[in-house]
């Protein structure tokens, strides 16, 4: 996969590059996938799923986390392990259950994870190598 194009949904110009690309979601066990257009967020250290979409597929909340939000403060939220499929491939990765009603966002974890980068000038998502460094 050398690239993925942006999704076919209105995303407002805001001069920040920001775009939206088709995922899918499934559980754990990769059951069943829900597709859905997420915001490519590198700001994000991890993917945000709406709680009623995970939990209508089956995720159950692992653990809860610290987070840090834009504005400074501290909430937790719980974190599980899902399938996450973006293009052709299908990988595990940790997801936030985010507010329900919620818009979905992928995170840096989950595009490093598929060794994939945000390019904002063409609005779509490149293959990287990874990356390697010798003591």
């Amino acid at each position: 996969m050398d690239w993925l194009p942006p999704s076919h949904a209105h995303t407002p110009d805001s001069g920040m590059g920001h775009f939206r690309v088709a995922v899918e979601v499934a559980n754990r066990a990769g059951e069943r996938f829900q597709p859905m257009e997420a915001l490519v967020d590198t700001g994000a250290t991890y993917t945000w799923i709406p709680r009623d979409v995970l939990g209508g597929l089956g995720a159950e909340p692992e653990e809860e986390w610290p987070f840090v939000l834009a504005d400074g403060r501290e909430v937790r939220y719980p974190v599980a392990w899902v399938q996450i499929r973006i293009g052709e491939r299908a990988q595990p990765t940790i997801v936030v259950f985010g507010e329900p009603g919620s818009e979905p966002i992928l995170g840096v974890f989950a595009l490093e994870g598929f060794r994939l980068a945000a390019d904002p000038v063409n609005r779509r998502l490149i293959s990287v190598p990874g990356l390697l460094k010798a003591v």
